[in-house]
């Protein structure tokens, strides 16, 4: 490692460059960035590299000159003194074509303690006529790109993306470009995208915004390649392509990303790209690539994936990939294990169709959570019939094609009764797995009941909503699992799958945490013990009779089979509303459970079924020392409830939903109206496939589309009256459980096609925060009192749009009633909507909105969103009390933001408490609380931080770490 001052390294280089005779204020480069990789768990030493790209047309000395490069190193907050490192040119300079060499700079670097440190190069100089970034003349800028790390051994051996693809190609002018980083992560990391503003070097090793506008607003609007106006320029946050869309004005162009690395839903690293564009006024076409689907393949499984590229203007075209898949050419270290992907293209660059074969044999060590990406890219060149091959410019396509490998099903589950001596135990077993990878895990999974779950090959593990439970993981080499945790009940058919869970690619083994995410197999096919249920269930909560007072319900339930501790008892309890909490008792009955006696049924009567939906629960009892004893209390089900939606001309919708145990949806509801001629008799209109989240709904035309009761058609009027009632079709999905098909009716609504019912709800978003920005900016909150809510709303197209007003309601807390913040009115086309609610002490509140028809009607609330504030709370890891006013005390960075308030421990390396404060900065001035010196060494803190939150009682959010005190 060399550790130099930079100043002096640039006089140095001045000294070398002025006596080859090379002009100082040459420019020379385009674009740039910075990875760096973990080398060893033993401590933390990672290899970082700058991958820099030069002008060799206006400056080509610079890019042979450049033998050293500094990269500085220090934290993200800009505190302290940075560290700069002197990396030498890793040798052969490539010349990747378009005027542009590739330099590679390399060095090793080992960090002083975890966090978050920021790596950065600066540069003098920029190439000249950069059209988009300023001040002017472009040459004398200072080019400057920067790398966020988080420094943690849980991360194990962890590395940033790769940007494979290079980041010089030629734009057309009038032509659509598209650029791809190519981005990999060995880790299976999740990637994310975000525009940057180019930057020059700051303090500390900051970087300072360039002024910057967008390569399509340079000059006058322009066009995209279709013809539409104006131009656009756009970067997709999830695959990374960067879209122009299209240039119209030759020259160069710097524009800058980020690509974000994820893990389990922490941001730990994201690397800034600056890159350069290159526009011309070709005199050719671009090429393009054929679409290529994404595939899911099972580890082991043989591609054999056919690209193809053609050209319109018959130029030559050469075809080539870049993926972490292939095998890196040394010294570079490989991106994943062997086997590694070929790409083979016949007669490369000689016609102008071109069609290559992707292969790989996958493995098991391929598995992983994320999708590879494998970037392809054509590029074409003069052909036989160019008119003029000199001032022939070549034009690029490309595309990613997403590969998805999962781990192999497991086979063969089983699970018997086993033998404990505490209670009901079962023993699951299966056969030895494929893919004997380390660190990975077989992770098994319970229901109740018989359970079909959708197969899907890619969509890997148990699908969320399943109704399957993880109850345990065993190694990978293992082939049994005993099943007795507390709660199991005897008789019920318990359903078992197995799911195998894999260890992230350079998992650090002996963190567990590291173990999740690495990507999963398939499920495996169920096992249900089938045996007799033992609990019961509600099966029908159906409307019989529709009226104010004479309402009628009738509720079923299955029969137990158990004939231990009889007798037994049912209580039926009953709560208004179909989210009703508030249950009495209405039925209550001793059985036998004797099949021949009709005791799962309850008519529930007297009941106003016209305004109201009902809820239900059954308790069920058996005898344990001449006494009743609770055994289980069955999930609520609701009654299904009619309502109108929106008004539309000629017609009415209705919709309809049911809070159940069972599933309702993707089955076949029958909605039923009124025969005018036969009153009180209702004609079977139409079978509804139900779809997506509730509240169902249908459009009545006046068609009966339903012949089999016979057809009776009308002309919906608004002036008439026309009555309804729906029938849904559901299912546990439980072999056990009998009916399969349950069936319930709602109660009878009667409506008109008119303009004064309710209108739709809109579907309300909050702008969310990102807490990462924030914790790598906090001066954009620290200084505040006042903070603003951005809430924006769509309305649904297929509604009635004449609105004449939207209404916030915000409420500071979860469970608050809403209080009206706000009224806005409509645009001409009320589809999107926005409002700023403002002066607020924090972030934290939920929000609903509703819509107001022309007649005065509000809609039923919206979605009710709800934001928190981000827990900032950031504390270092060394202080120095020695009465020099600088970092005196622990304390945190920054300001604690949206903190209620604090508990603070300080415990010294042999566990015993030396300090304790609730004072929210905690101050400690490395003193006993009798106001005693400590020693200088390392000490450990737990703090428990309570946040401003939506909740009125929240959890705290605790923090161990250590703190060094030097003295």
């Amino acid at each position: 490692m060399t550790i130099s001052p930079p100043r002096f390294r640039f006089l140095f280089l001045f000294l070398l460059l002025s006596l080859f005779g090379f002009q100082a204020n040459a420019t020379h480069i385009r674009a740039g960035e910075i990875t760096a990789r973990r080398l060893s768990m033993a401590s933390p030493i990672y290899e970082i590299k700058l991958t820099a790209y030069f002008d060799i047309v206006n400056g080509p000395d610079a890019s042979d000159l450049q033998d050293f490069v500094d990269f500085t190193i220090g934290n993200v907050n800009s505190t302290g003194r940075p560290v700069v490192l002197s990396a030498p040119r890793i040798l052969p300079i490539v010349n990747i074509g378009n005027g542009t060499t590739r330099n590679i700079y390399i060095i090793q670097y080992t960090f002083p303690s975890t966090g978050q440190f920021r790596i950065s190069f600066e540069e003098d100089k920029r190439n000249n006529n950069v059209l988009n970034i300023g001040p002017k003349p472009t040459d004398n800028l200072n080019f400057y790109v920067s790398t966020t790390l988080d420094i943690n051994s849980n991360l194990g051996l962890n590395q940033t993306p790769v940007l494979l693809n290079a980041p010089i190609d030629l734009a057309a002018v009038g032509q659509r470009y598209i650029h791809n980083p190519g981005a990999f992560d060995a880790d299976g990391d999740s990637l994310a995208y975000k525009m940057f503003i180019p930057q020059k070097d700051g303090l500390n090793g900051a970087g300072i915004n360039l002024e910057y506008e967008d390569p399509n607003l340079v000059g006058t609007p322009g066009r995209t390649e279709a013809g539409a106006s104006p131009a656009t320029f756009s970067l997709n946050p999830i695959t990374g392509d960067l879209i122009w869309d299209a240039p119209m004005t030759k020259g160069y162009y710097n524009v800058a990303f980020i690509v974000e690395e994820w893990r389990d839903g922490f941001r730990i690293g994201r690397i800034v790209r600056d890159m350069q564009i290159i526009v011309e006024d070709a005199r050719n076409d671009r090429p393009k690539i054929d679409p290529i689907p994404d595939i899911c393949v099972e580890a082991g499984t043989l591609i054999n994936q056919r690209i193809t590229a053609t050209d319109k203007n018959g130029d030559r075209l050469t075809l080539t990939s870049t993926s972490g898949i292939y095998e890196s050419v040394p010294p570079l270290p490989p991106l994943i294990k062997p086997a590694f992907a070929r790409f083979n293209v016949a007669q490369q660059g000689t016609q102008s169709q071109v069609a290559g074969v992707l292969t790989w044999q996958t493995g098991c060590d391929h598995v992983r959570l994320e999708p590879y990406d494998v970037l392809f890219k054509v590029e074409d060149g003069p052909g036989p019939n160019t008119p003029s091959p000199a001032l022939f410019r070549k034009l690029v396509d490309m595309t990613t094609l997403n590969i998805r490998v999962y781990g192999p099903k497991p086979v063969n589950v089983r699970a018997v009764a086993a033998t404990d001596p505490v209670g009901v135990a079962y023993r699951v077993t299966w056969d030895a797995y494929k893919c004997q990878v380390p660190g990975a895990k077989i992770t098994i999974y319970r229901s109740e009941g018989c359970k079909d779950i959708p197969e899907d090959v890619c969509i890997s593990g148990i699908p969320a909503g399943s109704g399957y439970t993880e109850i345990g993981r065993v190694g990978v080499n293992e082939t049994t699992y005993l099943d007795n945790q507390e709660g199991l009940k005897a008789g019920v058919s318990y359903s078992y799958r197995i799911v195998v869970k894999f260890p992230r690619p350079g998992a650090n083994l002996n963190e567990p945490g590291s173990l999740v995410g690495g990507g999963e197999s398939i499920a495996s096919d169920e096992f249900c013990l089938n045996l007799p249920t033992i609990m019961p269930v509600i099966t029908h909560v159906t409307v019989d009779q529709t009226n104010q007072t004479t309402g009628e319900i009738t509720v079923r339930w299955t029969r137990p089979m158990s004939k231990a501790g009889l007798p037994a008892q049912y209580r039926l309890l009953r709560a208004v509303g179909q989210n009703g909490t508030v249950f009495t008792e209405v039925f209550k009955v001793t059985t036998n459970l004797d099949s021949n006696v009709a005791d799962t049924q309850f008519v529930d009567k007297g009941l106003n079924t016209t305004d109201n939906a009902y809820r239900y629960q059954l308790e069920y009892s058996l005898t344990q020392g001449g006494a009743f004893v609770v055994q289980d209390i069955t999930e609520p089900a609701s009654s299904v409830r009619l309502e109108q939606g929106a008004a539309i001309p000629t017609s009415i919708r209705l919709n309809w939903s049911a809070i159940v145990p069972w599933n309702n949806n993707g089955t076949i509801h029958r909605v039923y109206r009124e025969d005018k001629a036969k009153p009180g008799t209702f004609n079977r209109i139409d079978d509804v496939k139900t779809q997506g989240n509730q509240p169902f709904t249908y459009i009545d035309d006046g068609n009966d589309k339903f012949p089999g009761d016979g057809t009776v058609n009308v002309t919906i009027s608004k002036d008439v009256s026309y009555c309804y009632k729906v029938e849904t079709f559901g299912s546990y999905n439980n072999r056990q459980i009998k009916p399969d098909t349950l069936l319930n009716f709602s109660q009878i609504i009667c409506v008109a096609a008119s303009d004064t019912t309710k209108p739709c709800p809109p579907v309300l978003e909050i702008d969310p925060l990102d807490c990462s920005e924030l914790i790598d900016n906090p001066e954009t909150f620290c200084n505040q009192t006042s903070f603003t809510n951005n809430l924006s709303w769509t309305f649904p197209q297929d509604c009635d749009q004449n609105l004449s007003a939207y209404r916030i309601y915000y409420a500071r807390y979860e469970g608050d009633t809403p209080a009206l913040v706000g009224t806005v009115t409509p645009p001409p086309i009320p589809l999107a909507t926005t409002f700023e609610h403002n002066g607020l002490t924090s972030f934290a509140g939920c929000y609903y909105v509703t819509s107001v028809n022309g007649f005065g009607a509000e809609s039923a609330p919206s979605n009710i969103v709800c934001k928190d504030n981000c827990p900032m709370y950031v504390l270092p890891n060394v202080f120095t009390p020695n009465g020099d006013n600088k970092n005196d005390t622990f304390k945190p960075y920054d300001c604690p933001a949206f903190v209620q308030s604090l508990e603070c421990r300080i415990f010294n390396r042999w566990g015993a408490q030396v300090y304790d404060t609730k004072d929210v900065n905690i101050n400690w001035d490395g003193k006993t609380k009798d106001g005693k010196d400590l020693a200088a060494g390392q000490y450990y803190y737990e703090v428990s931080v309570y946040f401003e939150s939506t909740s009125k009682n929240p959890k705290p959010t605790v923090l161990k770490g250590w703190v060094q005190l030097l003295r």
